[in-house]
């Protein structure tokens, strides 16, 4: 059985636990793809007893739920830490790269506090994002209500299109699944180009 039956497997047993489950999941283990998680749920919405505003909130539960623990994990863990965790047994199970944890770092140093509200649109960074948070200590309430309302937004965005769709949701998890690998590789990108100015301003300035 592959992780979309799976997925499908968990919301037709289970309903609002399986969402809120499955979602909480996803956000501490980035492969796990909310893209078909809320497509899925929105499409059962037609056919069962489950409502769009209490998927909604069952998936939005579930993300917060998984941003804590990420958050909680950042407050503990110092860099240094964090490094050695990704590289460990673990944080390979989990598909942890040093690489992804970069980006959601440089994302948050340059926005600061709204990437944890634009961030929960950018696939991988949604989950991490998280962590530089709890790093830097963000406050704890300031971090909830970014959380909750990005991931609000997203959570509804993507269920009423499930719900639009029917029978095609998978579609529409493929569409949004292509958008947000074009998001995040313009986001690379854009880190590159930075990381090129920056060096070129420092090269500058020790002549």
């Amino acid at each position: 059985m592959d992780m979309q039956q799976q997925i499908m497997e968990l919301i037709n047993s289970y309903g609002y636990f399986g969402i809120v489950l499955l979602i909480a999941l996803e956000n501490i283990f980035p492969p796990i793809p909310s893209e078909i998680i809320l497509t899925f749920a929105g499409f059962v919405t037609l056919s069962s007893n489950l409502g769009i505003i209490e998927s909604v909130l069952a998936a939005t539960v579930g993300a917060v739920i998984g941003a804590i623990a990420l958050y909680a994990f950042g407050r503990i863990l110092t860099r240094e830490r964090l490094v050695k965790f990704v590289e460990s047994r673990i944080g390979k199970m989990l598909h942890l790269k040093i690489t992804d944890i970069d980006k959601a770092e440089a994302l948050f140093s340059k926005h600061g506090h709204k990437t944890v509200f634009f961030g929960r649109c950018i696939p991988v960074i949604r989950s991490l994002v998280s962590i530089p948070a709890g790093m830097t200590k963000m406050p704890l309430h300031s971090f909830l209500l970014f959380t909750t309302l990005g991931t609000l937004i997203w959570n509804t965005v993507l269920i009423i299109l499930g719900r639009l769709a029917g029978h095609a949701w998978t579609q529409v998890s493929s569409i949004v699944d292509s958008f947000s690998t074009v998001i995040t590789i313009g986001i690379a990108g854009g880190l590159i180009v930075g990381a090129f100015f920056y060096y070129q301003k420092r090269v500058r300035s020790t002549k």
